[in-house]
C-alpha cells in the first residue's frame, strides 16, 4: 500500500542518502571521464586509419593514371599500334610499378584494336559499354571492380588520348585487385576493426570482415556527404558501440570504408576500475542491507498488524452485510413463496379438473391461462432463488454475464429506497453491448457498493446515471455517476484505503476497500472522477474474460 511503501522509502532514504549520495556523485564523474576518453581514442583510432589506407589507396591508383599518361605523352599512336609494343610497355611498367594486367588499345570506334595480356581478348567492341562514353565526354574513367571476361576481380582504368590530325584512341588497362588490397590489409588491425571499399551503390569492391565477400551487397546504406571531407561517427545497437568512418577516394567510385565494433563505455570503464568497483559495491551493498532489512521489519510488522485489523473487519463488515440480506432474503421468500406454492397447487387443481372434464367451456383458454399461471409462479420462484443466492458466500463461478441485465438486477434490489425518495435512474447501455466472462456474485456486490453511494450522496429527488461502453478487446466500461455534492481533492485520494469514510459513526470505511480489492481480482480497473458540487463519477472497466478463468 502506498502508506507502507512510503514509510519504508523513507526510512531508508533518510538513513542512506548521506551515505551514498558523494559516493554516486564521484562514481558518476569519473565514469562521465572515462567515456568521454574512450569516445576520443576510437574515433581518433579509426581516422588515423581511415586518412592512412586513403593516401596509400590515392597514391597508388594516381601512380597507375600517371604512368598510363606519361606513357601516352612519350610514344605516339604508332609507336603503341601494335601487340607486339603494347606487350612491351606492359612489361616495362610492371617492371617500374606492377600490379597491371594487361593493356589495350581502342580506336574512336570502340573497337581494341591491339591488346598486350593473357587473355584472348582482341577485337573486342566497347563502343556501346557506359565506361567507353565517359572517357569520350571526361577523358579518363575508373571503374568499379568486376569480374568480365577474365573471370577475377579487377578494375580499369581508361584514357582519351589525342590522334592527329582530329582523332582519338584510348589506352586502357587492367589492374590488380591484389594491388588494392594490399593497402587496404596493410593497417594492424584487431578482430573488432573492419577495413573495406564499396561504391556509390554499396557494393563490396574488396573483402569485408562484417559484411562478406568482393562484389557482394553490403548491408549498409551509401555514406551521404561531401566527397572532399573524411566523416568519423559513433552510434550504437544492440550489438554495442559502432565507430565508423568513411572517405572519397579521389578520382574513383571507390569508398574506403572504417568500421570498428566496441563494448559500450559502462563495460570498458568496469573493466578498467573493476578494483575501485567491487570496493564500492561490497560497501554499499552492506550499508544497504542494514538499512533495508531494519526498515523491512518494522514496516513488516506494522503491515502484518494492520492486515489483521483490516481483515477482521473485513470479515465483520461482510458477515454483518450477508446477516442483514439473509434475514432479508428468508423474510422475502417466506412471504412470497408460501402464496405461490398455494397458488401453484389451486392452478394445478384447476388443470386436473379441466382435464377430467371433457366437455368443458372453453377449454383451451382456460388450460392457456392456467400455464400462464404456472410460468408467473416459477418466475417468482427464480427471483426469490436468486436473492437468497446473493446472500450466500458461495465458491466463485464464472459464467457469461449481460451487465445490462445484472446491472437493473441489482438496481432493483435497492427500488424501494429510491422510489421513496423519488430518485431518478437513468440507463444508457446499448443493447449490443458484448458479454464478459466473470463471476456474478462478485460483479453484484461490486455495483451494490458502488449503487448505494451514489443514492446515499444524492439528496430526495436526485439523479443516477447508469452507462456502459464497449473497449478495445472485448472490454466493458461501466460508469455510475451522481449529481450529489462531489467529493474534494484531498478526499478522493484516499477513498479506496481501508477505515476511511466520511459517513462518521454510520460507515466503516471498508465498501469502498472491498470493491476495488475485488475489481482487482477481477482482472479490471476502477477510476473516480469528482467535481465538489458537480457529483461523482465510477468508473470500472472490466475485461472480457476474467484472468482468473482457465482455458
Amino acid at each position: 500500500m502506498p502508506r507502507y511503501s512510503s514509510l519504508r522509502r523513507n526510512a531508508i532514504l533518510a538513513t542512506t542518502a548521506a551515505a551514498l549520495i558523494p559516493l554516486a556523485t564521484l562514481t558518476a564523474v569519473n565514469y562521465w571521464q572515462d567515456r568521454e576518453a574512450f569516445y576520443i581514442e576510437n574515433r581518433f583510432a579509426v581516422s588515423d586509419i581511415l586518412s592512412n589506407t586513403k593516401r596509400n589507396l590515392e597514391f597508388v591508383i594516381e601512380e597507375r593514371r600517371s604512368a598510363i599518361s606519361l606513357l601516352t605523352r612519350e610514344q605516339t599512336y604508332d609507336e603503341l599500334a601494335s601487340d607486339a609494343a603494347l606487350g612491351g610497355t606492359l612489361r616495362n611498367l610492371n617492371d617500374s610499378f606492377g600490379g597491371f594486367v594487361d593493356l589495350g588499345l581502342v580506336d574512336s570506334d570502340g573497337r581494341q584494336r591491339f591488346y598486350a595480356g593473357p587473355y584472348d581478348l582482341e577485337k573486342q567492341v566497347y563502343s556501346g559499354d557506359s565506361w567507353f562514353h565517359e572517357v569520350v565526354l571526361r577523358g579518363a574513367h575508373v571503374s568499379d571492380v568486376f569480374m568480365g571476361h577474365r573471370n577475377f576481380p579487377h578494375f580499369v582504368i581508361a584514357l582519351k588520348c589525342a590522334r592527329p590530325p582530329d582523332d582519338f584512341y584510348i589506352i586502357r588497362a587492367t589492374i590488380d585487385m591484389a594491388l588494392v588490397n594490399l593497402q587496404v590489409y596493410s593497417s594492424s588491425l584487431d578482430q573488432f576493426t573492419d577495413v573495406f571499399v564499396i561504391n556509390q551503390q554499396g557494393v563490396l569492391q574488396t573483402e569485408s570482415i562484417f559484411h562478406g565477400a568482393v562484389l557482394g551487397q553490403a548491408e549498409i546504406a551509401v555514406p551521404p556527404g561531401p566527397r572532399n571531407r573524411d566523416i568519423v561517427d559513433i552510434s550504437e545497437d544492440s550489438g554495442g558501440i559502432i565507430v565508423s568512418g568513411r572517405a572519397f577516394i579521389e578520382g574513383t567510385p571507390f569508398i574506403l570504408m572504417v568500421i570498428k565494433r566496441l563494448k559500450s563505455p559502462l563495460w570498458h570503464w568496469l573493466d578498467n576500475r573493476s578494483d575501485v568497483l567491487w570496493f564500492l559495491l561490497i560497501s554499499v551493498t552492506l550499508i544497504l542491507a542494514v538499512v533495508v532489512y531494519g526498515a523491512n521489519q518494522m514496516v513488516k510488522r506494522l503491515q502484518q498488524a494492520d492486515q489483521r485489523r483490516v481483515q477482521a473487519f473485513h470479515n465483520m463488515e461482510y458477515t454483518n452485510k450477508m446477516a442483514t440480506v439473509g434475514r432479508m432474503a428468508a423474510g422475502v421468500a417466506h412471504e412470497i413463496n408460501n402464496p405461490m406454492a398455494v397458488i401453484n397447487e389451486k392452478a394445478g387443481l384447476m388443470k386436473d379438473i379441466i382435464d377430467y372434464s371433457n366437455d368443458f367451456p372453453n377449454r383451451e383458454k382456460f388450460i392457456e391461462v392456467i400455464e400462464s399461471i404456472f410460468k408467473s409462479v416459477d418466475r417468482c420462484s427464480r427471483v426469490t432463488h436468486r436473492l437468497l443466492g446473493f446472500a450466500r458466500r458461495i465458491e466463485v463461478g464464472h459464467e457469461q454475464i449481460h451487465l445490462k441485465a445484472l446491472l437493473r438486477e441489482v438496481v432493483d434490489f435497492q427500488s424501494t429506497e429510491m422510489v421513496h425518495r423519488n430518485i431518478e435512474i437513468n440507463y444508457d447501455i446499448p443493447d449490443d453491448l458484448p458479454q464478459i466472462e466473470s463471476d456474478r456474485g462478485q460483479l453484484q456486490q461490486i455495483f451494490v457498493n458502488i449503487i448505494n453511494n451514489a443514492v446515499s450522496a444524492v439528496g430526495n429527488g436526485g439523479r443516477v446515471d447508469i452507462s456502459c461502453a464497449a473497449r478495445a478487446g472485448g472490454a466493458v466500461a461501466v460508469t455510475i455517476a451522481d449529481n450529489g455534492e462531489g467529493i474534494s481533492e484531498e478526499i478522493l485520494q484516499h477513498i479506496f484505503e481501508p477505515f476511511f469514510s466520511t459517513k462518521g459513526k454510520f460507515g466503516t470505511g471498508l465498501g469502498l476497500s472491498i470493491t476495488h480489492n475485488i475489481v482487482k481480482r477481477l482482472g479490471g480497473t476502477i477510476e473516480v472522477e469528482s467535481d465538489p458540487g458537480g457529483g461523482t463519477r465510477f468508473t470500472v472497466t472490466l475485461p472480457a474474460r476474467d484472468p482468473g478463468v482457465r482455458g
